[in-house]
């Protein structure tokens, strides 16, 4: 008896730890990583890393000096030395090492043997990023950070800059309009194409820009933010009308552009500018951001007459690509498909848009027109996301790089209410006015009685 209450006094505690480990690590992969993951991380890191990166080829044989000194200490055997690392430092998703190189070392060593690393430290995943000549970072991610998305409560950005969604790495997915100016997103239906577009528009709200609509499914993705935007154009008729606006408006600014070069000789250099970033603040036009949504509407025709008038839309668009970034404007394309079969012009216009988002799509060739002219080796990673996992993407640009991301989820209501909160910033933009889109008015209830009324009674 007295050996089954001992078993009970400590095998009963052993189980309820042991179980409630095994439930945050399924529930609650955060807390888990905090309290039982980092600490034996750490441990397993620190007492194997020599060990680790020999058995991994990222060690080089000791310098002469350090060979002669252990020969003359001690009678071991001299090993080859590991690179020098630095301080670990913990993270609420996992660790950061930074390490210097050996000589004859690169970070491509290291980033072919990520995958190993993960296995021998018993991580989420690893991921090498260059610091300076000689010095990495080794990002250890304890757990999957993109199946319950946790943006970081802290995230600096500034004008343009809007952080959307996170990496697979734990760092915010920042969509910074100046540094890219023009994007193209892809998405199949119920992929979250929608959602990355409001969080677009819910982190520019509050910002110093003008948000221009083009939604030709009659209005139902973009009408919610209505008060925030500066137009609105809910079929192909008003977009013809809406694009030799926008066009009218960056040739303008290029006139006060070329004002502004039309200097005289004693202007300092630093006034000498080729966008309206350069130009005194009084004198700096607003931005302006051009949602498209659904761009294939655009593309599709019935009639000679609809051939014609998408031709001219065509063409407006591309002009705006091609010159926009200068005068302020910047694009934000969104569609199912975007490829040469919609049309004249569609893969000239995919050409200028530098920034690629795509979302789960239904055949590899969409994932191919998004992925596959600046990231062939994403196309198959855009290919693989699951249905049951909305808002992940795989987003990558022109310089070859690419990673997956998942935006977090955000209502439509909370995102409308945020672009009625700031319905005082849209800017005064005279040639836009005919385009602002009808806000109706949100019916004031009455107030409730702080008393109750209590009856007179004689």
């Amino acid at each position: 008896m007295s050996d089954l209450t001992t078993l009970l006094e400590v095998g009963g505690p052993v189980a309820a730890l042991g179980g409630g480990a095994a439930y945050a690590r399924a529930k609650h992969p955060a807390a888990y990583w905090s309290t039982v993951g980092l600490p034996v991380s750490t441990v397993r890191l620190l007492s194997s890393y020599g060990s680790v990166m020999e058995a991994c080829g990222l060690t080089v044989a000791p310098s002469r000096l350090r060979v002669l000194a252990v020969k003359a200490m001690t009678q071991r055997e001299v090993r080859p030395a590991p690179p020098r690392r630095g301080i670990i430092r913990p993270t609420t998703t996992g660790l950061r090492i930074r390490l210097r190189l050996a000589p004859g070392q690169e970070p491509a060593d290291f980033a072919a043997s990520a995958e190993r690393l993960r296995h021998a430290w018993g991580v989420h995943a690893v991921y090498v990023t260059t610091v300076k000549p000689g010095v990495v970072d080794l990002r250890l991610v304890g757990y999957d950070v993109l199946r319950r998305v946790r943006m970081p409560r802290k995230t600096a950005h500034g004008p343009l800059e809007v952080p959307v969604a996170l990496r697979e790495d734990a760092t915010p997915f920042v969509r910074d309009y100046r540094t890219i100016p023009h994007q193209l997103t892809l998405g199949a239906t119920l992929s979250g194409k929608s959602m990355y577009l409001r969080h677009l528009i819910a982190g520019l709200s509050p910002q110093s820009v003008a948000m221009v609509g083009i939604d030709c499914k009659r209005g139902v993705e973009l009408a919610p933010f209505a008060p925030r935007l500066s137009a609105l154009a809910t079929d192909p008729e008003q977009a013809a009308e809406l694009l030799p606006v926008l066009v009218n408006e960056m040739e303008d600014r290029y006139d006060l552009i070329k004002a502004r070069q039309g200097i005289a000789p004693a202007t300092p250099d630093e006034e000498i500018t080729s966008d309206i970033w350069g130009l005194p603040e009084h004198e700096r036009p607003v931005p302006i951001v051009l949602f498209v949504d659904e761009v294939a509407e655009l593309f599709l025709v019935a009639t000679k007459r609809d051939e014609e008038r998408r031709d001219e839309m065509v063409t407006q668009l591309i002009r705006l690509a091609q010159l926009g970034r200068a005068a302020g404007i910047y694009l934000e394309v969104c569609g199912q498909r975007f490829g040469a079969e919609l049309g004249k012009g569609a893969t000239m216009l995919r050409a200028q848009l530098t920034g690629r988002v795509c979302h789960r799509v239904n055949d590899e060739a969409s994932a191919k027109m998004a992925l596959g002219d600046i990231a062939p080796e994403a196309v198959q990673a855009a290919c693989s996301i699951a249905p049951e996992r909305p808002g992940l993407a795989v987003a990558g640009d022109t310089s070859g790089g690419w990673s997956r991301i998942r935006t977090p989820y955000l209502s439509l209501g909370d995102a409308a209410e945020t672009c009625r909160e700031s319905v005082h910033l849209v800017p005064d933009l005279p040639a836009l006015k005919p385009f602002r889109p009808d806000v109706p008015v949100r019916p004031v209830g009455t107030a409730a009685p702080v008393f109750l009324p209590r009856p007179v009674t004689d």
